[in-house]
């Protein structure tokens, strides 16, 4: 019986044990093949808040705003002032924090833009319309591998050109007030590793807008003469991994119409022109070695030409004059950066620049000048601690032809430093930053106006700022305030030293300026919906610190500077549709100390946009100067009052990703 029961247990056992070796080779039999799933590459890019002070628009608030120039974007942020001469031809500058233009640095792409002849950029040259982002850095932005022209001055504007990443095709057109003219083309590229684009615009601008000039002792209405401009810009760049490059050419005719004579603006043309061309083509590479390691290197070559003739019989009170200037640049710059420690970063550059310079003006002949600069600068982090130090060197040495010899040369170190701290949304900041300005040929080698001795232009800026940020799904907000003091000791001045007809560059003046910027920015993302509100406020007192014993002048404001300046910014986008709404109000400003009274009145002014897309079309509507306010940014030469442009594009190709 026993041997029975045994026997019907190990039956028991075998069946048990197949029907489970059955469940398991169904359950294989089920199970699908392996399979290999090849997922696209995806970067990650996370990046900590700039320890700088720095202030920035990209993207679709970018867009947002009036797309003539760059100015048309800088003009809104705290601590800028834009000097416009009227009109989309005038001559367009920027000035920070008081410092004056020739303090700030234009960076296309990380390369400098530059003009040893006079040291300014024309913003108007330049269009929004291949830009990525705008950025304005007061004293220097603080990267790893940076070159080290890019510690080289008081304040930094960076334009981020767009790294396309598909395929289109873009035609537009566009038309507006006062006789303007736009057509534009823009093809890109992505594939392979490979991306690029080719952007080409051409502008006519009759520009006989009316304008009336009003004051204590005259009443003056009448039409802009001689405020015409045409160009044509073509510009293109090829990207792929560390490598970039930018090609850029521009030539134009444009009226320089000169300030308004008292009631007889019409009667009396101050009749002047100006012909452009101006080329650069530049590159840049930089290659990760591994953790510890970084490289970069830029080169760029640059062409000026510049004809400026007023020897027209029409000029009854205007000197006659026919003259060329040809300028030459080239540059080339390497760094390294060396991470020895996760919380250590040493960073080393230098860069050579040589500049020349011919015109056809009598007694002169070709300039040269070699510029080098050489910086040392420290990063170091410890726990939400972080320290930034540099000391740059810089070099230059000018050699001339002309009947006396060339200015000495010059050579400095310039130290700055920077201290802050971060704790989860909220940043503070403290920084010092002393830099100078070298005279440029024109203040040196001008013929009858140079002068040899010029000394540089030191600037000392102190600056203690914070910021916080929050961001939700639907929320994002941030605000930063900062309050600075800027000394600049030696200003180089023009002054008629010799006569009335007979003027002369020299060392002149010391300003103190203190002052606050603030910024304050929303966004709401409800769905398919954005609502932003940006804003930004200046107020400083800038002062002329020069001479104790002269009581008209000392401590009296510095001409065109405004005490308190302040932008307000909305755009409400739904879908494909946006409207943009800007209020720029400046205050009064000083411009002669010949009569105090005598001020550039306090204005607004409003800019609407609004732009939709539907399928391959996209439309914009641009009012500027909504309310038709008259006022100018420098005395005599009266903006366009309201101003009407309408832009009418089509896109083959990746609408969403196009330029």
């Amino acid at each position: 019986m026993n041997a029975i029961k045994h026997t019907s247990l190990l039956r028991r056992l075998a069946l048990a044990a197949l029907a489970i070796v059955a469940a398991v080779t169904a359950g294989r039999a089920e199970e699908p093949k392996d399979t290999v799933e090849h997922l696209k590459n995806v970067e990650v890019v996370a990046s900590r808040r700039p320890l700088a002070t720095v202030q920035a628009l990209s993207g679709a608030e970018l867009q947002a705003l009036s797309n003539t120039s760059i100015a048309d974007a800088l003009k809104y942020f705290a601590g800028v002032q834009i000097k416009d001469y009227g009109g989309l031809g005038g001559l367009k500058t920027i000035n920070v924090r008081s410092l004056g233009s020739q303090h700030v640095g234009v960076y296309i792409d990380g390369i400098r833009i530059t003009n040893a002849q006079n040291g300014t950029v024309d913003l108007g040259k330049y269009s929004m319309s291949t830009l990525e982002s705008v950025s304005l850095y007061n004293a220097n932005r603080l990267e790893q591998c940076q070159s080290a022209s890019e510690y080289a001055s008081g304040a930094t504007v960076y334009l981020q050109t767009r790294r396309p990443n598909s395929d289109s095709l873009t035609v537009l057109g566009g038309v507006g007030s006062f006789g303007l003219w736009r057509a534009r083309a823009n093809a890109q590229f992505a594939r392979k590793g490979w991306s690029g684009f080719l952007d080409a615009e051409y502008l006519k601008w009759k520009g006989d807008y009316p304008f009336r000039y009003k004051s204590q002792y005259e009443d003056t209405v009448g039409h802009r003469r001689n405020s015409d401009i045409e160009y044509v810009r073509v510009e293109g760049a090829l990207f792929k991994g560390g490598f970039s490059s930018h090609a850029y050419f521009y030539i134009s005719e444009r009226g320089c119409p000169g300030g308004i004579v008292r009631r007889l603006s019409d009667k009396y043309v101050n009749v002047g022109r100006e012909w452009d061309t101006d080329f650069f083509i530049q590159g840049s590479w930089h290659k990760n070695f591994n953790e510890k390691h970084r490289f970069k290197a830029n080169l760029k070559y640059a062409h000026e030409y510049l004809r400026y003739n007023t020897d027209y019989p029409e000029n009854q009170n205007t000197a006659r004059s026919d003259n060329h200037y040809w300028q030459n640049d080239a540059y080339a710059s390497v760094s390294y950066a060396f991470t020895p420690f996760r919380w250590l970063n040493l960073n080393t550059g230098y860069d050579a620049r040589m500049s020349w310079l011919d015109c056809d003006l009598r007694r002169f002949k070709v300039v040269r000048r070699l510029d080098q600069k050489a910086v040392l600068a420290m990063q170091a982090e410890w726990r939400g601690l972080r320290l930034a130090s540099s000391v740059l060197y810089q070099h230059y040495r000018d050699h001339t032809y002309a009947h006396v010899g060339a200015a000495d040369p010059l050579q400095k170190w310039t130290p700055a430093v920077t201290l802050g701290y971060t704790y989860r949304g909220f940043s503070a900041r403290a920084w010092y930053k002393c830099i100078f300005r070298a005279p440029t040929l024109n203040d040196l080698y001008y013929t009858q106006v140079g002068n040899r001795n010029l000394k540089p232009e030191y600037t000392r800026q102190w600056n203690i700022g914070a910021e916080y940020h929050y961001n939700t799904r639907l929320w994002a907000a941030s605000a930063q305030a900062d309050a600075y003091i800027n000394h600049i000791d030696n200003r180089i001045v023009c002054l008629p030293l010799k006569g009335t007809y007979q003027w002369s560059m020299m060392n002149y003046g010391k300003t103190y300026c203190r002052g606050l910027n603030a910024t304050v920015e929303g966004r709401y993302m409800p769905r398919e919906w954005t609502f932003s509100l940006l804003t930004s406020f200046t107020l400083q007192h800038d002062v002329n610190r020069t001479d104790p014993e002269d009581e008209d002048t000392y401590d009296m404001p510095i001409c065109y500077s405004p005490k308190f300046s302040c932008g307000i910014t909305g755009i409400v986008a739904w879908r494909n549709y946006s409207l943009t709404v800007s209020d720029l109000h400046v205050s009064r400003r000083m411009w002669s100390y010949a009569d105090p009274d005598d001020v550039l009145a306090p204005y607004d002014n409003v800019d609407v946009k609004i732009s939709g897309s539907w399928r391959w079309l996209t439309a914009s509507l641009e009012i500027n100067d909504l309310f038709d306010v008259q006022y100018e940014h420098i005395p005599r030469y009266p903006m366009p009052g309201r101003t009407f442009r309408f832009n009418l594009s089509y896109t083959i190709g990746n609408k969403s990703k196009k330029i």
